[in-house]
């Protein structure tokens, strides 16, 4: 078969030696299709009993055509590289494109480093072959992959000596070589030394620039691009989907299926990440149409990234369907199930499916025993929590990572065991980390342990200075208590020492469209709807005897400012957004950015109630499904 990635690649120059010859020799495969037989499912049997036909007929006697099933061998298939390193070695005469495939052969496989052993074979060929173009680009591409820069530098003084600086692959195989090696200034070098770059160069810099975190340059020089490949499409929702611009990710795929591009699965699992992070269902759904539409492989990583999109959308029935409709899985597969089942409140399913993983034969890794932990934590199983966290080293040779640790003091919290908590924190063979005395300080907040809790603050701000979030937890510990004065003073730590609250932010889609509203925010084009809605909330919530619960709230304003401002945190205005723009039977699903607040939670429950809705919210840490007046976390979170 005739190298795919050949016909796609310019001609040789036409004063180039072995352009008549190589154009001969095609005119020739076209007659002879045995080649074509090469697969990529092709078995070494039937390599073998092609590898026969060809001998039988007399076609190896032609070099041309030895290099053309030389290539399409290696190119097929990497399993089969030693076989047609074999058939390269019994042939007379290799052509430079025969030793040009096995150094691309190679550098896409698991030993990059061979491609200079051919290298080598064509500085030293009895023909006295010459490296061209393809040689140099390909050699790049292998640099790339080892990830050696030095092996870089010398590839680069090697095609300069042969005068290929010029060639825009070579010079698009260079951008890409410096973007693995994480020099966007290099890139930005050879980019700019390009008079009139073409369509490869200007989609290599894109995806370079993507790649590293330049998104803003990347997207200027993409929207000056008057054709726009797939590869560029692809390379700039993946950077943005890096650099966490979700929002940005869903535009462009939009934009993709209007310009009627055709997404890749790589960049799929980027849409469905991003689908994911906002919480955006009704995306997160027409994403799984496309896939199905257009007849996208369903890779484990694909199928993997839908069920973390079902599961982070709150839509645990579709997560599962998506899961067992899956025809192959892996550790990473079944972790996202099971923690999709952990996030959403229900433990006990979670350790079932762990169970079932065990008796599939899979074994668990890190990833698994945080969701394992985190099931036990949500309802609250210490006892079996305790017995996982000790098989993660005894039986599977698992190293506790500081995730764990902080995972076993909220299962200990969690409980009411606060002393076992602080002990198990003293016990640990590392140093604690924010996120375990953040999980205890967070319990003392439930139980009401100021002591216990001030130590858990302290820890934090030694590690952290300016973690806001336990100066915020210790405000509200103090606040319950009703002592003011010390409220005020860490109020006054946190102003001396420049410590500032990250502002809640939450997130609703409608209609396919994500609205994002920020505490106190009155920019929406339906913000006067929205009052009213807020002043309908309040008014059903009081008929109910729902008191607010201002404890937390500076305490030097008057209680009816305070109700006003907990009003206006990010989560309620979302809220009422979406009593306002969806149907009565469509749950509210909002992703925020911070720890829901008790005022919220509580007012959250009450509404759900109160208007007969099911309110989705995922917060920080968790997921809070709200129905008839109950949340799934039980009160804690």
């Amino acid at each position: 078969m005739i190298c795919a990635a050949f016909l796609r690649c310019p001609k040789y120059p036409l004063d180039h030696p072995s352009s008549s010859l190589i154009m001969s020799s095609l005119r020739f495969i076209a007659k002879h299709p045995t080649i074509s037989m090469v697969e990529p499912c092709t078995t070494l049997r039937e390599l073998k009993q092609i590898h026969t036909q060809l001998f039988i007929n007399g076609l190896l006697n032609n070099p041309h055509l030895v290099g053309q099933f030389i290539a399409s061998i290696a190119l097929n298939n990497p399993n089969n590289l030693y076989y047609s390193n074999q058939v390269l070695d019994h042939s007379q005469k290799p052509t430079l494109f025969t030793f040009n495939s096995m150094i691309r052969a190679h550098s896409k496989s698991s030993t990059p480093h061979r491609s200079f052993h051919f290298y080598s074979k064509i500085l030293h060929s009895i023909d006295n072959l010459a490296p061209d173009n393809y040689t140099f680009t390909f050699l790049v591409r292998t640099s790339a992959q080892l990830l050696a820069p030095q092996i870089g530098s010398s590839v680069y003084c090697a095609l300069l000596k042969y005068g290929f600086e010029h060639d825009p692959h070579v010079r698009s195989g260079l951008i890409y070589m410096y973007a693995e090696f994480g020099d966007l200034v290099a890139c930005h070098r050879v980019y700019s030394s390009i008079g009139e770059p073409d369509l490869v160069c200007q989609t290599a810099m894109v995806s370079a620039c993507a790649k590293m975190g330049d998104v803003g340059f990347a997207r200027k020089l993409f929207d000056k691009m008057s054709q726009k490949d797939p590869i560029a499409w692809n390379a700039m929702i993946s950077g943005y989907a890096q650099c966490g611009q979700s929002r940005e990710v869903l535009t462009l795929f939009n934009l993709m299926q209007r310009e009627g591009v055709k997404v890749n699965e790589v960049s799929m699992v980027s849409v469905l990440s991003a689908c994911a992070h906002l919480g955006a269902l009704d995306q997160g759904r027409w994403a799984h149409v496309y896939i199905e539409r257009n007849k996208l492989r369903m890779t484990l990583t694909l199928g993997t990234a839908l069920i973390d999109m079902y599961s982070k959308c709150g839509n645990m029935n579709k997560a599962m369907e998506a899961f067992w409709r899956m025809k192959e899985k892996n550790v990473y597969t079944w972790s996202s199930a099971i923690g999709g089942l952990a996030m959403n409140g229900a433990g006990e399913k979670c350790l079932e499916l762990f169970s079932l993983m065990k008796q599939d034969g899979v074994q668990p890794n890190e990833v698994t025993f945080v969701s394992v932990l985190r099931g036990c934590s949500v309802v609250g199983l210490v006892e079996e929590g305790r017995k996982h966290f000790v098989s993660m080293s005894k039986v599977y040779g698992i190293e506790p990572q500081l995730e764990h640790y902080g995972l076993m003091v909220d299962l200990y919290g969690r409980a009411g065991r606060l002393d076992e908590a602080l002990n198990f924190i003293n016990s640990m063979p590392v140093r604690p980390h924010v996120g375990a005395w953040g999980a205890l300080l967070n319990a003392c907040k439930i139980y009401k342990n100021m002591e216990m809790g001030e130590l858990a603050s302290r820890k934090i701000v030694e590690i952290e200075a300016k973690n806001h979030g336990a100066y915020v937890l210790l405000s509200n510990i103090y606040a319950d208590t009703k002592d003011w004065d010390r409220v005020g003073n860490v109020r006054q730590t946190m102003n001396i020492k420049g410590v500032r609250k990250q502002p809640g932010c939450s997130v609703i889609e409608v209609g396919g469209e994500v609205h994002e509203f920020f505490v106190g925010d009155k920019s929406h084009p339906r913000y006067a709807e929205i009052q009213v809605m807020l002043g309908e909330i309040a008014k059903r919530l009081k008929l109910l005897g729902y008191i607010a619960n201002t404890n937390p709230v500076l305490f030097d304003i008057e209680e009816e400012e305070k109700e006003d401002a907990l009003c206006m945190h990010s989560e309620k205005i979302a809220i009422a957004f979406g009593l306002i723009s969806l149907g009565p039977d469509v749950p509210i699903r909002i992703v925020k950015n911070l720890r829901v607040c008790w005022d919220c939670h509580d007012a959250t429950k009450m509404i759900s109630k109160a208007f007969n809705r099911e309110i989705i919210l995922r917060d920080r840490n968790r997921f809070h499904h709200f129905r008839d007046g109950e949340c799934s976390c039980k009160g804690y979170w």
